[in-house]
């Protein structure tokens, strides 16, 4: 057994319940080995941990190199970046293994930004490349680079969803697909005309301002969700949540069957909420290109209210949580088919849910961009608070940050069409 043998174990082990347990029992079990035996080659999980980040630099730097060289001696800045980020696109699409890892440890940021991207520098896969070849054609807001990403990263997570990719390694014709497929959503978002999207954003921002919104939930619910803020869904207990009611853990499974029954009641709940608050949203106006609008508006709104739900929902943005089959009428991933998008109308219904599962996704991701890196989720949660400044009153369209959700609505419809200078 080797150190290089056992990093790859725990890629393996460890990302197959998307690390929410990094055990070195489970990592000893599935090489056969005692857990001795793995102190000889790292004195404690911790070591382990940053040999699997060096591995993880290792791979990316050496897959994508090349193709960040050519994008900066490109004259055309469209194939500079496409280079790049078809490059990127075939790395995950290889590596199931490598895309968890990222998920995890750097798009969820338990790794610091300006470490990745020295390794990565160092390794002759300058991230800032990326930057240096976008701003040659469109408009260089960091919100451009990170709703790019976002793309890349749900794309290449339901494509490993959907193909089972743990069991089954992708296809070379899928992979090539699921990389045309990234390419055309960044370049093109859903593909609407330029002249489509003129709205009058203040006009419709107001519109949602006058809508009613009941953010306050249910004391059960309100008490989960904080709960579930503080401590992530996957360590959340019954018990903290029963403190929080001041009531026995015994009086709670009166309410609810155990732990999975009652985070699943929770982001049905919820859910539901935020489906009946967008679809008031949507109503407000006839013209579909500002339905999707107000429906994404409306979402932003309803989440700047609930703090704690925007914490608890992030995720959505890396991971699965599997709470079982969910309810037959749940519809929090087909909401945007409420919007009579061209686009949309002929193309098979899973493809449907995908986008808007996509839209949900950005808007979580725009959403919690500003959240300081910490691994106290209630620094986070009250970090949010206070950023949002909940005290002087109800959160409205007029106190988010409504120019990111302009940008994020530009990029959505028109993909990187809408940032050219």
């Amino acid at each position: 057994m080797t150190k290089v043998e056992i990093i790859e174990a725990a890629f393996r082990v460890w990302g197959r319940n998307f690390y929410r347990k990094t055990s070195l029992s489970q990592l000893a079990t599935e090489l056969g080995v005692s857990k001795p035996a793995l102190y000889r080659h790292f004195i404690n999980k911790q070591a382990l941990t940053a040999a699997m980040a060096e591995r993880f630099f290792d791979d990316f730097a050496s897959f994508t190199r090349d193709d960040f060289n050519k994008a900066i001696q490109s004259k055309n800045p469209d194939d500079g970046l496409f280079t790049i980020i078809r490059s990127i696109s075939g790395f995950f699409a290889q590596n199931v293994h490598a895309l968890i890892f990222s998920l995890i440890n750097i798009y969820d940021r338990n790794l610091d930004g300006r470490t990745i991207t020295d390794s990565l520098k160092s390794r002759g896969a300058d991230m800032n490349i990326i930057q240096q070849v976008i701003e040659k054609k469109y408009s260089n807001d960091p919100v451009t680079i990170q709703l790019i990403f976002a793309t890349l990263t749900f794309l290449m997570s339901h494509f490993h969803k959907t193909n089972k990719s743990m069991e089954n390694p992708p296809k070379e014709k899928d992979i090539k697909n699921i990389t045309l497929t990234i390419c055309k959503t960044i370049e093109k978002g859903l593909g609407y005309s330029a002249e489509k999207t003129k709205l009058d954003f203040e006009k419709l921002e107001n519109q949602v301002n006058g809508m009613t919104l009941n953010a306050e939930p249910e004391p059960f619910f309100k008490a989960i969700a904080e709960a579930v803020a503080e401590a992530g869904p996957w360590d959340v207990s019954m018990d903290m949540v029963a403190k929080r009611l001041g009531l026995s853990k015994s009086s709670l499974y009166g309410h609810f069957k155990n732990r999975k029954d009652m985070l699943r009641r929770l982001f049905v709940t919820e859910f539901k909420r935020i489906i009946e608050f967008a679809r008031q949203g949507i109503k407000l106006s006839a013209n579909t290109a500002e339905q999707l609008y107000l429906g994404i508006l409306s979402i932003t709104v309803y989440l700047r209210s609930r703090p704690e739900i925007l914490i608890a929902m992030g995720w959505i943005r890396t991971r699965k949580l599997e709470l079982g089959k969910p309810e037959k009428n749940l519809e929090i991933f087909r909401l945007f088919e409420d919007v009579d998008i061209e686009q949309m109308r002929n193309i098979p219904d899973e493809e449907r849910k995908r986008v808007s599962h996509w839209i949900l996704f950005l808007i979580i991701n725009i959403l919690t961009r500003s959240i300081p890196q910490a691994a106290d989720n209630n620094k986070k949660l009250t970090w949010l608070c206070d950023e949002l400044c909940l005290s002087s009153g109800k959160p409205t369209a007029e106190n988010i940050k409504n120019n990111h959700i302009r940008l994020l609505y530009k990029f959505i419809t028109l993909g990187l069409g809408g940032f050219i200078k």
